[in-house]
């Protein structure tokens, strides 16, 4: 159930596109909170603000925020213009946006019959944390490609909420950010993965599009219950607009539960079992007793999909030279390098289907 508060802003902390944490007084003393401006308004120091404080009450890390409601006080400027896709439905903060794919856009005959993405490579993984590390993987063996993420939403709806994403965008690692089902604030909206695909390669005009979930995925140590099962969905979606699709292993060597070390069951049952379009697999060349068990896993996968080895020399120093903070499941680079590493080759092998 949610739980609720009151409370009063203290301080503006930082901001970034779409953004802006704060610190906000409540009866139990300070919480850090995070507000989205076009749903509820800009809150300004000494205002009050309705708090979700669920997050906080279950010591979420990804989603470690009280989320600002409203501020009764200052409520945003009602939108203006076309825009008939609702996201968040039904929900007290269902949005109205402008989708690329609906009748009103600019871009809706260009999509209209579009039922194809070139070939473009279409880099698919389960973790939004697998994003900046693809991309450094690709940007070392090829700078200047046109890249679009497609944010799927297994995780945060709101795109605003990703710092990462953000950052990418504004240094032209991202070409831009296409939400699609339920999420919502990216550069492009479309209603399905297929739209989003679409849009990427149509609209923002991307050589390579990557799709992950926002930040904050679930999962329920059960075979099936986990939202990265979309990822297999994904890779279908891809084959069938005639995308190449590329699936990027989540591997770890620092999550020491059994079900996610080496390759994780997420990705040898999205791609094992959900996925039924073949894909590449690049299968990173780790060394030791670690690299021959995410190579014997990996195997599992080869029924349908084309494994293929990709060397990780120089990688490492590539991922140090991240543009934004490496981190997954609370673990840094250096506290689980195979993760980074494994997502890094998928750039990689990326890089080489673009020559």
């Amino acid at each position: 159930m949610i739980r609720w508060r009151k409370g009063e802003v203290v301080r503006i902390r930082r901001e970034w596109p779409g953004a802006v944490e704060l610190d906000v007084a409540v009866p139990e003393g300070e919480c850090r909170a995070l507000a989205y401006p076009p749903l509820v308004g800009r809150p300004e120091p000494g205002d009050e603000v309705l708090l979700n404080t669920t997050a906080l009450a279950m010591g979420l890390g990804t989603g470690g925020y009280a989320m600002v409601v409203a501020v009764p006080n200052r409520l945003p400027q009602d939108p203006e213009g076309p825009g008939h896709l609702v996201k968040a439905r039904y929900t007290p903060l269902q949005a109205t946006v402008l989708g690329a794919d609906e009748q009103d856009s600019p871009h809706h005959e260009r999509l209209r019959e579009a039922d194809s993405v070139d070939g473009m490579p279409v880099v698919v993984a389960d973790l939004h944390s697998a994003l900046p590390p693809i991309l450094c993987g690709l940007y070392a063996d090829r700078p200047g490609t046109r890249v679009a993420y497609v944010m799927q939403d297994g995780g945060a709806l709101p795109a605003w909420f990703s710092m990462a994403a953000a950052r990418l965008r504004e240094i032209g690692w991202l070409a831009g950010v296409v939400t699609v089902g339920q999420s919502f604030g990216g550069d492009v909206e479309a209603v399905t993965v297929h739209t989003g695909l679409l849009a990427a390669r149509h609209v923002l005009e991307a050589d390579v599009a990557v799709v992950a979930q926002g930040p904050g995925n679930l999962g329920t140590g059960t075979r099936w219950g986990f939202s990265g099962v979309s990822a297999g969905e994904a890779v279908n979606a891809a084959g069938v607009l005639l995308g190449r699709p590329v699936a990027a292993l989540r591997v770890s060597e620092g999550d020491k539960r059994e079900r996610h070390y080496g390759v994780s069951h997420h990705s040898l049952t999205a791609y094992g079992r959900v996925a039924l379009s073949p894909a590449d697999v690049p299968v990173p060349v780790l060394p030791g007793e670690f690299g021959e068990r995410v190579r014997d896993q990996a195997e599992l996968l080869a029924v349908r999909h084309r494994l293929v080895p990709v060397p990780v020399d120089g990688l490492h120093e590539a991922l140090r030279e991240s543009p934004v903070r490496l981190s997954t499941m609370g673990r840094g680079l250096e506290e689980d390098l195979a993760y980074f590493l494994a997502s890094a080759a998928a750039g990689r092998l990326t890089a080489s289907l673009l020559s």
